[in-house]
This record gives structure tokens, C-alpha cells and sequence, in this order.
């Protein structure tokens, strides 16, 4: 027993550490603090009760932001809508700060701001939305979420015919002050619809009296003019002198008028526009889109008709 005690006086700084000494780990910025107040006490058969001095800890407790998207379909085509919805959590044990969420839109699709909408636990939140870019859109909350609060955030988005050029999907993250959540994507497949890579071009070949490059009423359309495309399509006019060439590939695209294929009539001129006095024409045709090009002619001899 004398060697015990022995131990016991020269190691006492030792015992005290190992006993009473805490070791904490944790994350540093503080939002909220909770006071824990410790007492220990240690002894044993042949030594009397000691009871160490009161230890008063610090428990950190922190908000965390969490974030999900969804969307209510899977797939959307150009001229239809997609309704999406975000929710922001608050997953910590304190509250946040004023929210805001950074969404980057896929390609092609455009926020409609009069359909955003925000709720917590069933009450309506006054929401801003800011364009940052053509597709990032920043949305912001006038206040903050208490432990386990819900920011609901529901909006329309148009889809464009640039979206199909696109992968359709987005992403977004939440902030509030410091604290920064996951980031959160939803996917949409986008169908081309009655869209595609192609356009349609469509015309007529008329007799353009009064030489301003638009049928009037009184100027009849030519029928059985050919019109040859750059990639060597070969069109005729109807009986009214209306043509249309359907699956174009998009970009710039040239037609010209065979004027052999109308005996009797010459290239109309055209007093408003110089580029049209010209049998070829020229347009940019869009993916999914319709051009028109127009061909006046006059006849060539006496007396006013073919």
C-alpha cells in the first residue's frame, strides 16, 4: 500500500491529465451556443473521495444547408413547359441567414419570372430572381430557416428550339452566409418534336406587275417554273405558282430560277431591294424554322401575256 500511495504522489499530474483530461473535435464557426456544465469525481477503498472543480463546455451548434430539384417530367420538347422544384433544408441546429440559390438552366430553356413562387411550411416567401447569364438565374429569399425549415421554391421554364441542341440538364446550390450546400441537378431528355436539324423553304414564282417583289391580288402566280437548290434539288411551281421544299439542312441556302423553264418571261425588277434582281436568292434557314423566297417575273414580249 505505501508504494501505491508513493506512485500515487509522484504521478498525480500524470493521473490527473489521464482522468480528467477532454479532448474535443468539431467544426469552428459558430452560430449558437449551448453552456454544459461537468463535475467528475474519482477514489477508491483505502483513499478518500475527490471531486474535481465544475467544467463548463461549449457545445457548437451549427446550421447546414441541403438542397434537392426536381422536375414534373422527364422529357419536353421546344414550345412546351417544364415546371421545376427546389428544396432548401436547413439540416443544422441553428438558423441561417437570407438564402439565395444560383440555378444554371440547361440550354435553351427560359425562366418565366412571373411563375416563381416560395413557401416555408406552407406560407408564402417573397422571392427576387436576378439573370445572371443567359441561363444562370440567381433566386434570393427575404429571410432565413430555422432548424429543420423547408424553402420550397417552384418556377416555370420555356423550352426553345435551342434546346435541343443542348444536354437538358441543369444545376443548382443554395447559400446563406458562410455556409455554402450540395449541389443538386435534374435532367430532362429533349425531343426535337416537330423540330430538327432541317427547315422547310417555301416560295412562289409570280408576275410581278408593279416591280416591288410581293404578289398583289391582281398578279397571278407562274405555274411550271423550275427552281434549283445549291445541293441540286430540283423544284417545280404549281398551278399557282407556290412551291415548298420540306427536310432543308439549316444554314445558308441558295435557290435560283431556271429562266429557260419559262419561255416568254424575263426577271421582274425590283425598285425596292437590289439583291433581289437576281434569278439566285439567299437565306439563312434556322433549325426547324421556314424561310420564303420569292421570284417575280415579267413577260418578254409584246402585249402582256404568255
Amino acid at each position: 500500500m505505501t508504494s501505491i500511495n508513493s506512485w500515487l504522489r509522484h504521478n498525480s499530474l500524470f493521473f490527473t491529465f489521464f482522468c480528467f483530461s477532454i479532448f474535443t473535435y468539431g467544426i469552428i464557426p459558430v452560430f449558437a451556443q449551448t453552456q454544459i456544465r461537468n463535475t467528475a469525481g474519482a477514489g477508491a477503498d483505502n483513499l478518500p473521495q475527490v471531486t474535481s472543480n465544475e467544467v463548463t463546455l461549449s457545445a457548437v451548434r451549427q446550421a447546414a444547408l441541403e438542397i434537392i430539384k426536381t422536375g414534373d417530367r422527364a422529357a419536353a420538347e421546344p414550345g412546351e413547359t417544364v415546371v421545376y422544384r427546389l428544396a432548401i433544408r436547413n439540416t443544422g441546429r441553428a438558423p441561417t441567414s437570407q438564402v439565395s440559390i444560383t440555378d444554371r438552366l440547361p440550354l435553351g430553356v427560359r425562366l418565366i419570372n412571373r411563375s416563381l413562387k416560395g413557401s416555408i411550411g406552407g406560407r408564402q416567401v417573397p422571392l427576387t430572381a436576378d439573370r445572371v447569364s443567359n441561363r444562370t438565374v440567381t433566386i434570393r429569399a427575404d429571410q432565413g430557416l430555422q432548424p429543420n425549415e423547408t424553402l420550397v421554391v417552384v418556377y416555370a421554364a420555356e423550352v426553345t428550339p435551342d434546346a435541343i441542341r443542348g444536354d437538358g440538364r441543369n444545376l443548382a446550390q443554395a447559400r446563406a452566409g458562410n455556409l455554402t450546400s450540395n449541389q443538386t441537378s435534374y435532367r430532362i431528355r429533349i425531343r426535337p418534336g416537330i423540330l430538327s436539324d432541317c427547315g422547310t423553304l417555301i416560295g412562289r414564282v409570280f408576275v410581278d406587275k408593279n416591280f416591288d417583289g410581293e404578289q398583289q391580288p391582281n398578279e397571278p402566280g407562274v405555274p411550271n417554273a423550275v427552281i434549283y437548290m445549291d445541293d441540286g434539288n430540283r423544284i417545280v411551281t404549281d398551278a399557282k405558282g407556290l412551291f415548298s421544299l420540306a427536310n432543308v439542312v439549316s444554314g445558308y441556302r441558295s435557290a435560283t430560277l431556271d429562266m429557260s423553264s419559262l419561255p416568254g418571261y424575263g426577271l421582274a425588277p425590283n425598285t425596292y431591294f437590289i439583291e433581289k434582281n437576281s434569278q439566285s436568292r439567299m437565306v439563312k434557314l434556322a433549325p426547324g424554322s421556314l424561310a420564303r423566297v420569292n421570284f417575280g417575273v415579267t413577260p418578254a414580249f409584246s402585249g402582256g401575256k404568255r
